[in-house]
């Protein structure tokens, strides 16, 4: 079905952060598939797990138990500081998760029409719950009714989350990214998380954060809420899990934990033992090669360099990120600059029509990086017409 509008390239190999096409040229890839090949292409350890288990045990199906699920979920609660994990295939279903976990959760508490705090310019996901949560109309036109349920506030506000506690007795949990990234890679000052942190403990609310994105090392921790120290109840997992084998996970801890029993969820592929193995692997590389600080020292440098390069450029109109997630916001819509970079052998991505989107491999180079900079920043120039 005609769901993209896909670029006319296809790429046949890839190693580290570079990507060959069918005719033999070379990419920098400065998207990582939308911030999930952490590893970046043909990883090693993340091949090799894949090849042993695919030797010897595919699929057996959640009645049974899983080895390889049962050792990534100790391995991933120990890193997050939670209790418990579901695994599911993707970001989306580990969002429909935890806004089931919510609703059950509030149900128990005798809360009839629970609703979810959630933010405008966020995203959660295609499916209908994830895709009603969503804060982009753009998104959600034509799939109406939407699912009911879920309150919508300005991102990094806390008064309006003030407000919201006053005037809506229903409300059972916030549903948050760290960072916005389909939104524009908004990040929001260094006490909103914390503060809404305190919110949820004064009003008895889950809070959910939605590190689909964030997570895995991407902001130069492995997730991004240890920035702040403020820890959720309901953390929600994908992209950079597998490093492009498809996962998603959805963690909680305390009473958050103990919300779904046997029969509450589920899913036939979810955790199966292709999946789980190759999480650990993602996971114990980036323990073992500690690639959170790596991507932290690069991501620094980056905003650094960009800043610098398009210094006093007309029509940059901020620089801002986390580690190795970077969005440039443009005074215009740059869509354009996607194939250009594209032609230019360099994988970039545009979002809320602004802002040109990085999320290199977490294994990105000092050298891989000053050709981003100088590539992206000639690029930037000459559409701005100051080259």
């Amino acid at each position: 079905m005609a769901t993209y509008k896909r670029l006319a390239v296809s790429f046949e190999r890839g190693e580290g952060v570079w990507l060959w096409d069918q005719a033999g040229k070379r990419y920098l890839d400065a998207l990582s598939g939308i911030a999930v090949c952490g590893l970046g292409h043909a990883h090693p350890a993340v091949r090799d797990a894949i090849c042993e288990q695919a030797g010897r045990l595919l699929h057996t199906s959640n009645i049974y138990r899983i080895e390889a699920q049962e050792r990534l979920g100790a391995l991933i609660t120990a890193l997050a500081g939670m209790d418990r994990a579901f695994f599911a295939n993707s970001g989306a279903e580990a969002n429909e998760a935890a806004i089931k976990l919510a609703r059950l959760h509030a149900h128990r508490r005798g809360i009839e029409n629970p609703a979810i705090l959630v933010a405008e310019n966020s995203f959660h996901g295609r499916a209908l719950a994830t895709l009603s949560a969503t804060g982009n109309r753009k998104v959600q036109a034509g799939y109406e009714p939407l699912v009911q349920g879920f309150v919508r506030v300005p991102f990094d506000d806390l008064e309006a989350v003030e407000t919201a506690a006053l005037n809506r007795q229903n409300i059972v949990a916030i549903l948050i990214e760290p960072i916005q990234g389909e939104g524009g890679i908004n990040v929001p000052a260094e006490d909103y998380l914390p503060r809404l942190r305190a919110i949820c403990d004064r009003e008895g609310w889950l809070l959910i954060l939605d590190e689909i994105q964030t997570g895995i090392g991407r902001t130069g921790r492995m997730f991004a809420f240890q920035h702040s120290g403020a820890a959720p109840d309901v953390i929600t997992l994908a992209k950079g899990l597998g490093n492009g084998v498809p996962i998603g996970a959805c963690l909680a801890r305390g009473a958050a934990a103990d919300v779904f029993g046997p029969g509450s969820h589920g899913s036939t592929f979810g955790g199966n033992p292709l999946a789980c193995r190759a999480a650990r692997a993602v996971l114990e590389t980036i323990e073992a090669q500690d690639l959170a600080a790596h991507a932290e020292r690069l991501g620094a440098f980056l905003l650094g360099a960009f800043r610098e390069a398009l210094a006093g450029v007309d029509g940059v109109a901020d620089i801002r990120g986390r580690g190795l997630m970077i969005g440039i916001e443009l005074d215009r819509p740059c869509a354009v600059l996607v194939e250009q970079a594209l032609n230019q052998g360099l994988l970039i991505n545009v979002t809320a029509e602004r802002v040109i989107r990085l999320l290199p491999p977490l294994v990105l180079q000092q050298t891989e990086a000053q050709e981003l900079v100088r590539s992206l920043g000639v690029l930037i120039r000459e559409f701005l017409g100051q080259s």
